[in-house]
């Protein structure tokens, strides 16, 4: 299990070098902390029921904060 998060470290670090490529920083910074969270995990040797704990509470803290964004802060526009 320790693979599967130096893995989505590697790929977020990609995502935060395109995003700085594509001068957007807010996205950098927030892919730089996820990739330093994800290579962290992957070295602390957790046990396997622990690692999907930590990735469940993940998932729940983004999808919670994605629904408060998109439903509160988001504006859309068009054209």
């Amino acid at each position: 299990m320790d693979k599967v998060f130096k893995t989505l470290g590697f790929w977020t670090g990609v995502f935060a070098i395109l995003f700085y490529v594509g001068d957007m920083m807010a996205m950098t910074l927030l892919f730089l902390a996820q990739t330093g969270f994800f290579i962290l995990l992957g070295y602390m040797k957790l046990t396997e029921r622990m690692y999907m704990y930590v990735f469940a509470a993940y998932l729940v803290l983004f999808f919670v904060g994605f629904t408060y964004f998109t439903t509160f802060l988001l504006e859309p526009r068009f054209g």
